[in-house]
């Protein structure tokens, strides 16, 4: 074993992993007694809350109501959502916009008919009404800064940055008894040692899994880490196959996640192919502007016959003057990359841009491991179906903090064991001298999953996929056996974990739905109605007894 000299022991009533939107709210909504530790694998405000543009959706329009935006959402979910789910949810929204502002989030107004200010409500793809609460383009930043500035002023939460999660601690794991959540063990990014973190609740806030992609909307941090980590502690994932494109993502080296908004299309742009014919019209008589997984389908159909890298995007038939003045933002970041679109068009993939799965939950965020909590992009709730429509997630990240604080207040007099945790043992590892392993299985990963996992599937593509994973976890399982820990490895085991999830839920869905196409089975089975894809951890199946979810419909 190490020693106690080159390691720490950190001890918390309640440890978050993750400092978005969804951790940072729990850490705020739970009492100030508590000693709270929040993670964050890299900076504080470099996630997926921060770069978020739209808003928040919630009802505030006396023209609109909470009926009609469950009924927007369970439509959008494709037959899929737990209504509960989306009802409890959605009554929670202005309460969650509230408690924003009083935190001060300064959200976008607007002159009422009355003559006074009230809040700025836009409407985005889904929304039968107005009902998105946001501040400018920027949302995600205001909100994120407004939360990191006030969880820097409560004595009681302790922020750690640059620290990433490697597994959750059990009972079950240490004991072989129960299965409660008493911590994780973590590496110190600053010091390159893993340090215990034991405490008496847990939950994971740490964002989806679209890095699995080739081509991602999402920051480097959306590894699946908290998914994976999750169904090694015994919990069950569902929905894995609902993975949400953007069909416009800059594709350029050095632009990584930049988007090209579909306001672009909005306001007369046209998607071409390398010799400059238009496209979308053979795929749907909106053309450019039908739905976004419509576009984002034909876009990949089109590079996929072609054997092209991406398509453009072409708005320079319009004046100057108007484009500059509608997308200044996207103009000045273009042209830094050596693009101008006043004068050329833009060369634009689909990007992997949401996890609409995850780690199953019940209606106060609980996950099948006791004591263990799971909240924002990385759990599945029910909220979403097979497709999210648009400022649902922020949504989600808020109201699931507020259940969850409100149901670790109840457990906090609960009396449990202590259990004795022992230190990370390094003594039979090495340095790697071959770190390139990691970097080409990453590649590797990506690329196969972008061509056989994507956008459209086939069952042979999923077949190949599925043998190809099944090497790699092999080869970095034995990686990690013997080399020591690295938060590139740790990053890489989670995503080839999480893509052997996605490729599992996807050959066992033998219908399109949602975000789910597949040519093999074009149609919509309405066998398959409220009918979701839930994954059991196989290790688990002896004496296991998952956490009962009354609400939804499920099957493995």
């Amino acid at each position: 074993m190490t020693t106690q000299a080159t390691h720490r022991q950190h001890h918390h009533d309640v440890l978050i992993i993750g400092s978005g939107a969804a951790g940072l709210s729990l850490a705020l909504r739970l009492p100030g007694k508590l000693r709270i530790a929040v993670l964050s694998k890299g900076p504080l405000t470099e996630g997926s809350t921060f770069y978020a543009q739209g808003g928040v959706s919630a009802v505030f329009d006396q023209r609109d109501s909470i009926g009609s935006h469950l009924s927007d959402t369970l439509e959008a979910g494709s037959d899929l959502c737990d209504r509960d789910a989306v009802q409890r949810t959605v009554e929670q929204a202005p309460e969650c916009i509230n408690w924003l502002q009083d935190l001060g989030v300064a959200f976008t107004e607007e002159q009422q008919p009355d003559g006074s200010s009230g809040l700025h409500l836009t409407r985005e793809g889904g929304h039968s009404h107005r009902r998105v609460v946001h501040a400018a383009d920027a949302t995600g930043n205001a909100i994120q800064s407004t939360l990191v500035r006030q969880v820097k002023n409560r004595d009681n939460i302790t922020l750690y940055d640059h620290h990433i999660a490697i597994d959750l601690i059990t009972t079950r794991k240490l004991t072989g008894r129960g299965n409660r959540c008493i911590g994780a063990y973590v590496l110190n990014r600053h010091t390159s040692q893993v340090e215990v973190f034991r405490s008496h609740f847990s939950a994971i806030a740490t964002g989806g899994a679209s890095k699995v992609y080739l081509y991602t909307s999402n920051p480097d941090s959306s590894s699946g880490d908290g998914i994976a980590m999750a169904w090694r502690a015994g919990c069950r994932v569902a929905n894995m196959e609902f993975m949400q494109f953007h069909p416009t993502c800059l594709y350029h080296p050095k632009a990584k996640s930049f988007l090209i908004s579909e306001a672009v299309r909005g306001e007369g742009g046209k998607l071409r192919l390398a010799d400059g014919s238009e496209f979308m019209h053979r795929f749907d008589s909106r053309g450019v502007l039908a739905p976004r997984d419509i576009v984002a389908r034909a876009i990949d159909h089109e590079m996929k016959r072609l054997g092209e890298d991406c398509v453009y995007l072409d708005i320079s038939h319009k004046p100057k003057d108007f484009i500059i003045s509608h997308f200044p933002t996207i103009h000045t970041r273009c042209l830094e990359l050596g693009f101008d679109m006043t004068k050329e068009p833009l060369p634009v993939v689909p990007a992997a841009h949401y996890t609409c799965g995850g780690v199953l939950t019940d209606r106060d965020a609980r996950t099948d491991t006791e004591n263990l909590y799971a909240i924002g992009e990385v759990a599945f709730t029910g909220l979403h179906g097979a497709n999210r429509m648009a400022s649902n997630s922020l949504l989600e990240c808020l109201a699931y903090a507020h259940f969850a604080s409100d149901h670790i207040t109840k457990q906090l007099d609960t009396q449990m064991e202590d259990i004795s945790i022992p230190e990370w043992d390094e003594s039979r590892v090495t340095n790697s001298d071959e770190d390139v392993v990691v970097s080409h299985n990453w590649d590797e990963l990506r690329r196969f999953m972008w061509d056989y996992v994507g956008i459209v599937r086939t069952t042979k593509r999923l077949q190949r996929a599925k043998h190809r994973v099944d090497l790699l976890l092999s080869e970095i399982d034995e990686y990690y056996s013997n080399f020591r820990i690295t938060s590139d490895l740790i990053e890489l085991r989670n995503l080839a974990l999480v893509a052997d999830l996605i490729i599992r839920s996807a050959l066992s869905r033998k219908e399109s739905r949602g975000l789910h196409y597949t040519l093999d089975y074009p149609d919509t089975d309405t066998s398959l109605d409220h009918v979701n894809t839930v994954l059991e951890p196989e290790h688990f199946t002896q004496g296991y007894a998952p956490l009962q979810i009354t609400s939804a419909t499920t099957t493995s």
